[in-house]
This record gives C-alpha cells, structure tokens and sequence, in this order.
C-alpha cells in the first residue's frame, strides 16, 4: 500500500507532533508498507529530506513565535502537491493547516482517499497567544478545521478517548478510530533494587516544551505548599517560548528560600530522557492541553511514579492508575499534596513504579501500526466499492 504522509515539517526537532509522524513513518516502512512524505525542507541537516520538499512559509508576525515552538510552516505548491497525491493509494494529514485543506481537494478531486490524525485541539495553538479560555475562538477554529480537512478524510485516528468524546460531540462526520500513536518497547533502565540514601535531595522531574499549556509554574507554586520543598531538586528537561519565564520564577523560588536546590533546567534527547526519568523519584505532568501525552508514557517505561493534572482538555490523566497520581489543573495546594503523600511511603512509590512500566505495554507501537494498517486498509477498499457501484 502507498501511504502519503501530509506534514508542514517533518523534521522540526523538540516537536511532538513531528516526533510522531517521524516514528510512525518508520515503523509503517518496517511493517511493509510504502511510505513518502510531503513536507518542508529538514534545515537540521542536508539528509534525509522529504520525499516532495515544500518551501518555507514564514508566518507574518507570529513567525518567531511559532519558530520558538521548535515548528515550521510550508507553503502550499499545487503541481508537486497533484504529483505526491497522484502517486498514493491513501493521503493521510497529520495537521489541520493550509496545506493539509489544499491537499484534501486536491485527493478528493483525484479519487484518493484521505485519513487524519487528530494531533492538537485549536487550545494548543491560541494558549500561546493568552488565547486558550476563549471559547468563541477556539470553537470556531474547531469548526474550520472540521468542515475544510477532517470531514474531507473517510477515517481519523484519535489517540485517546478523551479526543474521540470531544469530535463525536463535536459533529466530526468521519468514521473514529481510538489508536495511540504508541510508544517504541523500551528496556527499564531503574535498578530493581531501590539504594536509598537519606541525604540526597529527592529528584522531582517535569518532561516537555516549556509552554503556557504545559503550565509549568504550577509545579513551581507547588513548592510553597509542600513540606518537601526544602529537599526537592526540580528538573525542567525542555525548551520552548516559556523558556525564559519559568526559569526566572523558579530562581526566584531558590532566592527566597522556598527551595533549596535551584532548579536545573537542560534539553535532552530521548536516551537522555530514558536515563533522567529512570533516576527520578517523581515525574510531574502538569499540561492544561494535551491531546495524548506521549512523553509521559515514555517516562512511565522507566517505572517512575507520575503526578498528572485532571481536566477537560488534557488526556494524559488516562495514564494514572489510581486517584493519588491525579490533581485538578491549575491546583498547585492539591499537586504538592500528591507530591507529598508519594515522598511520604518510598515503598509504596518503589512499587507502583514497576506497576506503570508494565501499564506502558499496551501501547506498543507496533499494535498502533498494525490498528492504523487496518485504517489505511478499510479508506481505500471503501473508496474502491464506490468507483465500482
């Protein structure tokens, strides 16, 4: 099957969205299928490039901001977009942007079926503008995106129940699929003997783009609340637009005296990750928006206990395996309660632990390829039952 991937950049580095589409692509090439991709440039390295290259669009005035998101956007090209779809069996469009409306006529008027992964809600993009409580606006953004891409595509992947609820309720006329975008099986890398040692600082670690969605400050408040704070090293293993802002309140928690380790703040790639995550005694997820959470999952491999924030539009809290992991969003009292009560039974927390790296294994990617292979599969035979009727 010749499977056309849809991307604005394929090769944005720190970028979950593009993070995904690039294993998924991979893993779809391991099981057999023909995979090419539509994309802008990779400025990160003269090699590998997309399969049909798109130039750069630079968004007028927001282009440094969307930049600071580790994100490019590419500019539509009708000829080469008619030459990628005319070489594919299915077109699936990993974002809801101009190229992926262009691309959608375009298949639709060629006779090629589309898909869609669900990868952001409107809320992801307007949280970085002080946008994201304006429920007018992203309604609205929801509804563009329904009526000129999603409803363009026979079938969309949803990562988590908690997108299918929002599109069923939304109207989305596509046929939904809940399939994770999946994790790569990964080895623990924790001891299973716990080396406790009284003396050192417990190492409280937060995974992600630092970005008003992620809403790190409320790990940050949270240090006033807790009886551990004086003995908490926190550990932001990120970049992003919030970058600057977060590192100075959490300095500033250090000048006061609130926390006595100053926070670290480092970018790691994913086998630096795998190693910090294996020597935490906590992982903190704290996002307001969150479509899936992919991050959180690769940590919970490393059988760290996480602390995960509860809301409407984050999905991530579908990981906890019970209520002492879970706080409401934008609750730093109720997350340093949790923090507290898992400090407070280090046997417990050793435990539970090895019990999240087992939970991960459901979502082996290669049950995802395999669901999203079924998807791809049913798209096309579709397609071709009404060319015949």
């Amino acid at each position: 099957m010749k499977i056309l991937f849809v991307v604005n950049n394929f090769y944005a580095p720190g970028n979950g969205l593009s993070a995904s589409a690039r294993r998924t692509v991979q893993y779809l090439r391991e099981a057999g299928q023909e995979v090419r991709v539509l994309s802008g440039r990779n400025h990160e390295a003269e090699t590998p490039q997309p399969d049909y290259v798109l130039s750069d669009f630079h968004v007028p005035v927001f282009d440094g901001l969307v930049q600071s998101h580790g994100y490019k956007f590419a500019k539509t090209d009708i000829s080469l977009i008619k030459e990628a779809v005319g070489w594919a069996d299915v077109v699936h469009l990993e974002e809801p942007f101009i190229i992926q409306m262009v691309t959608a006529r375009i298949a639709k008027s060629m006779g090629v079926p589309c898909t869609a992964t669900y990868h952001l809600h409107p809320e992801n993009l307007f949280c970085s503008i002080n946008l994201g409580d304006w429920k007018f606006l992203n309604y609205n953004m929801l509804r563009i995106w329904r009526d000129f891409v999603f409803n363009y595509c026979t079938d969309i992947q949803c990562p988590t129940e908690n997108v299918m609820e929002r599109l069923e309720k939304f109207g989305f006329k596509s046929r939904l699929h809940l399939i994770s975008n999946g994790i790569i099986p990964d080895v623990t890398l924790r001891p299973r003997d716990p080396e406790e040692d009284p003396s050192r600082p417990f190492l409280v670690v937060c995974i992600g783009r630092l970005a008003v969605e992620k809403d790190q400050p409320t790990l940050l408040e949270a240090m006033r609340y807790s009886k551990y704070a004086d003995r908490i090293q926190l550990y932001f293993a990120g970049r992003g637009p919030e970058a600057d802002s977060v590192r100075e309140k959490a300095h500033a928690l250090y000048e006061e005296g609130v926390v006595k380790y100053d926070p670290i703040f480092r970018f790691h790639d994913r086998d630096g990750l795998r190693k910090l995550a294996a020597e935490a005694d906590l992982y903190i997820h704290c996002a307001t928006v969150e479509v899936e959470g992919l991050s959180a999952l690769e940590a919970l491999q490393q059988a760290v206990v996480p602390v995960i924030a509860e809301g409407n539009l984050t999905a991530t809290s579908q990981f906890a395996l019970d209520e002492r992991s879970l706080f409401p969003t934008k609750d730093p009292e109720a997350l340093a309660a949790c923090i507290d009560y898992w400090l407070d039974h280090p046997v417990e927390r050793w435990e539970m632990g090895w019990r999240y790296a087992e939970s991960t294994e459901e979502y082996d990617i290669h049950k995802s390829i395999d669901a999203l292979v079924d998807m791809f599969r049913k798209a096309v035979a579709d397609k071709k039952e009404k060319a015949d009727e």
